[in-house]
């Protein structure tokens, strides 16, 4: 699974780059994405080098390793949502959504409350999303500040269907941390798969 995560985030890497990460011997790590092949959730291709030589195996996920990644009952969902348009109006699968977001954001609450600085809360905050099926890693630069960057959300396709659900999403996120947030989405090419990036506004105190 620690190969399968690496592969998640990056969209692809050698086995000599997933060694540096990961530790472990070459043929070690060599052996277990061969096994991923083999299971049918990793895939190899070749990318040719800058100079001499030949080209480069690199690993990366196949569309069956999607299942490993929870998805929120997505199918159900949207048909509950669906039905209670029909039954309580246009607005119900909104007010529906908003609810739990709200609610969501009142059980983590508490846990919250036990963290002393802003980083500390972010990084809780990841490792709350994770319990329910998100997939992320926080991340700090110099030139873009802390954000949380995110590969899976199983929601994204209730975020499809009701986008304003995204709003409400962002609100409990900024409420929990008493700052603002960003929501960016950023495709996915060579630099590596898309995600979605939460940046956090590092003074702590959200603005008007």
């Amino acid at each position: 699974m620690k190969i399968i995560d690496e592969l998640k985030c990056s969209g692809g890497l050698p086995v000599p780059e997933l060694q540096r990460r990961l530790g472990g011997s070459y043929m070690g790590i060599k052996d277990q994405c061969e096994g991923l092949v083999k299971q049918g959730y990793v895939e190899t291709w070749r990318v040719p080098r800058s100079g001499v030589g030949r080209p480069e195996i690199m690993y990366r996920l196949t569309p069956k390793a999607d299942q490993l990644f929870p998805a929120a009952g997505t199918a159900l969902t949207l048909e509950l949502l669906e039905a209670s348009r029909k039954l309580f109006g246009g607005t119900a699968p909104e007010r529906l959504l908003h609810q739990y977001f709200q609610q969501l954001g009142d059980s983590w609450r508490p846990r919250m409350a036990k963290a002393k600085s802003l980083v500390e809360k972010a990084t809780l905050l990841s490792a709350l999303r994770e319990k329910e099926g998100c997939f992320g890693r926080c991340k700090y630069d110099p030139d873009a500040g802390f954000r949380i960057e995110e590969f899976h959300h199983p929601l994204n396709p209730v975020f499809d269907v009701y986008p304003n659900a995204v709003h409400f999403e962002i609100r409990m996120l900024e409420e929990l941390l008493g700052t603002k947030v960003v929501r960016k989405e950023i495709p996915g090419g060579r630099g590596g798969p898309a995600r979605v990036d939460y940046e956090v506004q590092t003074l702590g105190v959200r603005g008007d």
